[in-house]
């Protein structure tokens, strides 16, 4: 990938956080996110982006194999009006799986974006909340 494909996201925002340094973002589901950033018209924090699936499995319950294993997931800072003016969007803009946390300091909150389909073995498109 290259960064000069998607503008508004960085390679270090979109690495693993384990310090493997991969970073295995799916093309399209990276080009859609550039089209989300796009209509927003504001800057997109990415607080977890692709991890490795050693990682997944020690931060996440879904274990070494979760959303963010697939390069097609994200999860964005992004609290009160602002939350819910991308959660609008990104369904418009066809994002499949949005996981809302709203609870706590603005700082901690977050939405998480995905691209998944239901042949992964989850009901699409679905909204929950954590």
């Amino acid at each position: 990938m290259s960064e000069q494909h998607w503008p508004h996201f960085s390679h270090a925002e979109l690495q693993c956080h384990c310090g493997c340094g991969r970073s295995v973002m799916d093309e399209r589901f990276m080009a859609r996110l550039e089209e989300l950033r796009m209509a927003y018209g504001k800057p997109i924090i990415i607080t977890s982006a692709y991890r490795c699936p050693n990682h997944n499995a020690s931060v996440s319950t879904t274990g070494s194999n979760g959303p963010h294993t697939t390069g097609r997931a994200v999860d964005v800072q992004v609290s009160g009006e602002d939350a819910h003016t991308l959660m609008a969007l990104a369904m418009h803009h066809g994002f499949t799986g949005i996981g809302v946390s709203q609870r706590g300091q603005h700082k901690s909150r977050f939405i998480h974006l995905d691209t998944l389909d239901a042949a992964l073995g989850q009901p699409r498109p679905t909204i929950w909340s954590y």
